[in-house]
């Protein structure tokens, strides 16, 4: 008995993200970009401003109902919603709970897109991201 409870303890922990229940978001919550704006034409350092309405900001790891953290798409496709957002260039995690950020773009057009994570990184359900923008750096 003691083994059989063993491998399925064994089994939960490793089971997959996505075999688990997203996070549900609260209606009509939605994130956004208070800076830039879709069209902007900007220059380095850009100065990224997050807005959130309907829930609350809490750093990753903290599970509290209806909050949680901002990643950043920078010139990339919304990943796979019922996973973690990677942590790469394109993906950019604030699972401090930071609401802002400068970053550095190269020349010409970019997309910019926010997506709201949960307190395992992953997006919420339905998930919480705004419209994609699009800028343009000289």
């Amino acid at each position: 008995m003691k083994h059989v409870l063993r491998s399925v303890c064994l089994a939960l922990l490793l089971a997959p993200l996505p075999l688990l229940a997203r996070t549900p978001a609260p209606p009509g919550a939605e994130v956004y970009f208070i800076t830039p704006q879709d069209g902007a034409v900007v220059h380095n350092p850009i100065t990224v401003r997050f807005g959130l309405k309907g829930m609350g900001v809490a750093p990753a790891g903290m599970q509290k109902d209806a909050t949680g953290h901002h990643h950043l798409l920078i010139d990339a496709e919304l990943p796979p919603l019922d996973q973690p957002v990677p942590n790469d260039e394109r993906h950019k995690h604030f699972g401090a709970g930071q609401t802002e950020t400068v970053i550095t773009l190269p020349p010409g057009q970019h997309t910019l897109q926010l997506l709201l994570g949960d307190f395992a990184h992953v997006p919420h359900e339905p998930p919480v991201m705004s419209e994609k923008i699009t800028i343009t750096v000289e």
